[in-house]
């Protein structure tokens, strides 16, 4: 499996550990609904601001939303 399908399905498991939605990310990162649905899906790339910012708003470690294993 590629590593921006294993990011993608990290964005989504730490986004709904934390009871968000992906309008709210959406609307933090600047995003429609649909483009985070495709990060989330691997369809899409994220840039690497826009991860920090994500690892902000979701409150973990760069390092724990990158892990792959």
């Amino acid at each position: 499996m590629s590593r921006v399908k294993l990011l993608g399905q990290n964005i989504k498991k730490y986004r709904e550990e934390k009871g968000l939605r992906q309008i709210d990310i959406a609307v933090a990162l600047g995003f429609s609904e649909e483009y985070v649905c495709r990060i989330e899906r691997g369809q899409k790339y994220i840039s690497l601001r826009k991860l920090f910012q994500l690892t902000d708003i979701l409150q973990i470690d760069f390092n724990k939303l990158t892990n792959f294993r």
